[in-house]
C-alpha cells in the first residue's frame, strides 16, 4: 500500500484528509516520521507555500509526500487574508484573526469570499498540484463550534449554516480541502 507523508501536524487537517482518502493509502503526519521542524511558508501564493513543504520533506527525508496551503480570500479585502490566513492578526490565535476580519469588513455589504486549498504532491520524482475552492459569504458573527479556523464565519453558497455548524461528514463532502484531496486521491488511484 502506498505511504505518503502529509506535511502537517495539524490534527484537524490530518483527520479531514484521512476521512476523505479512506483506506486506499497510508497517510502519515510529520509526527509519524519524528519531524518537529517548523517548515517555512514564505511564499506569496498557496502554490509556493505548498511546494515549499514538499520540497523540504523530499530534501531532508527523501519521502513521497504532499503538502497543502489553504486560506480564506475575501473579495472586499482584496483577497485578504489569503496566504496569511493562519497568522492574519500577527499571531496564530484564530479568535484574533476572526476578530480582525470582522473588524476590517465592518458593515461592508460585499461579504463574498472563498476558501482555497492547493496541494503539492511529490511522487515518482515528479511534482503535481491539485486545487480546490468553495465560494461563500462571511457573516457578521460567529456561529457553530465544530471545524477550525474561519469556519464559524463562513457560509458556503447554497447553504444556510456555517462550516462550524456542519458535521465533519457534511463539511468533508463539500469543502475546498475535500475537493483538492479528492483530485489528489483520484490521481493516486492511477499510480
Amino acid at each position: 500500500m502506498l505511504e505518503l507523508v502529509f506535511a502537517t501536524n495539524n490534527a484537524h487537517k490530518l483527520e479531514e484528509v484521512r476521512a476523505i482518502v479512506g483506506d486506499a493509502f497510508v497517510i502519515k503526519s510529520l509526527n509519524d516520521i519524528d519531524c518537529q521542524d517548523d517548515i517555512p511558508e514564505t511564499g506569496e501564493t498557496f502554490e509556493e507555500n505548498a511546494q515549499q513543504k514538499t520540497d523540504y520533506l523530499v530534501n531532508k527525508y527523501g519521502l513521497y509526500c504532499f503538502g497543502d496551503d489553504s486560506g480564506l480570500e475575501i473579495d472586499a479585502l482584496n483577497g485578504e487574508p489569503g496566504v496569511y490566513s493562519a497568522r492574519y492578526s500577527g499571531s496564530r490565535d484564530m479568535e484574533k484573526n476572526i476578530d480582525l476580519v470582522l473588524e476590517k469588513l465592518g458593515d461592508n455589504p460585499n461579504r463574498s469570499a472563498r476558501f482555497k486549498t492547493v496541494i503539492s504532491l511529490y511522487l515518482n520524482e515528479q511534482q503535481h498540484f491539485f486545487e480546490g475552492s468553495i465560494e461563500g459569504q462571511i457573516i457578521k458573527e460567529r456561529r457553530g463550534v465544530d471545524g477550525f479556523g474561519y469556519d464559524p464565519i463562513f457560509i458556503p453558497d447554497g447553504y444556510n449554516t456555517t462550516f462550524a455548524e456542519m458535521s465533519a461528514q457534511e463539511k468533508n463532502a463539500i469543502s475546498h480541502r475535500a475537493i483538492a484531496v479528492g483530485k489528489l486521491a483520484q490521481y493516486l488511484k492511477t499510480k
